[in-house]
Parts: C-alpha cells; structure tokens; sequence
C-alpha cells in the first residue's frame, strides 16, 4: 500500500476512537448531570393558573410512596401526576441509586387508572416479577421496582 493510503487510514481510525471517547464522555455526563433543558423551553404555569388535580375518587390512591431501597420513606403526591421517577433533578421521587437511571420511569392518569410507563431506562422496570415493555396499570399495594428500590402506590 502506498503512504497516502496507510496515513488516510490511521487518520480514520484516530477519527472514529475520538468520536467514540467524546461520545462515551457525553453520555457519562447526561447520565451524571441530567439532560439540558432549553432556554425556551416551556415552564411551569404561573402560580395563579396550576393545572387542575386529576378528580379523587373514594378508595383511590394519593401518593407513591417509596418502601425499600436507599430511599424508604419518600414519597410524592399524586395530585402532581404525572410523576417522574429517576436520578434527575427534575424526578418527583429522587432516587439515590446507582441502578436508577436519570428519567426512570413515569406514574401518570389515564381516564381512571394509573399508569407505569418505563422511560427507556438501562436495567428496566418491573410490575411484581415481570420486566415492563408499555405502560402498565396499577393498583394500590402493587410494588413496582425500578433499580433496587421498590415503590407502592398507597391511600
């Protein structure tokens, strides 16, 4: 092969390892810091206009709350639904567990059930024993795991 060609080909291969290296770095900072949220992107309604509370209904849940893990006893109102589950500093339910990722998972209403939906996250979300692919209902005392950290809904 001639010079050029063997020189071309290294460029290309320093190329690709330094494409992979700030990639990897990228994501370790996502993962560690959380996602950029836009300058202009939408805030929360102004304090004389917050969203309506989804309607109550007797026997229904009112919180998530957190029941084994690094984080027992932490818990989030339902009247702020839908609620976000991970690391992130935007998480309703802030987990400190390294198998959590930023944005986990999502507890939301829909009609009048609620609803897990995993996030795409790294290790999953389960429903009792069963790893979830699409949004799941769920019901008082059902656990849901995410992580090493368990989850109820409760009244």
């Amino acid at each position: 092969m001639s010079e050029l060609t063997l020189f071309l080909i290294r460029f290309a291969y320093v190329a690709i390892l330094w494409i992979f290296v700030l990639s990897a770095i990228s994501v370790i900072r996502t993962d560690m810091y959380g996602a950029r949220v836009p300058a202009n992107a939408p805030q929360r309604a102004p304090k004389g206009r917050q969203p309506k509370a989804p309607p109550r209904r007797r026997g229904s849940p009112t919180h998530v709350a957190v029941v084994e893990g690094p984080n027992a006893g932490a818990r989030a109102d339902l009247s702020q639904a839908p609620i976000l589950i991970g690391r992130g500093q935007d998480a309703a339910i802030r987990l400190d567990d390294d198998y959590v990722s930023t944005r986990h998972a999502r507890i939301a209403l829909s009609g009048d059930q609620w609803f897990v939906e995993d996030l795409g996250s790294t290790n999953g979300t389960y429903v009792g024993q069963a790893r979830i692919t699409q949004p799941t209902t769920l019901a008082l005392g059902i656990q849901v795991r995410v992580g090493k950290t368990v989850l109820e809904l409760r009244k």
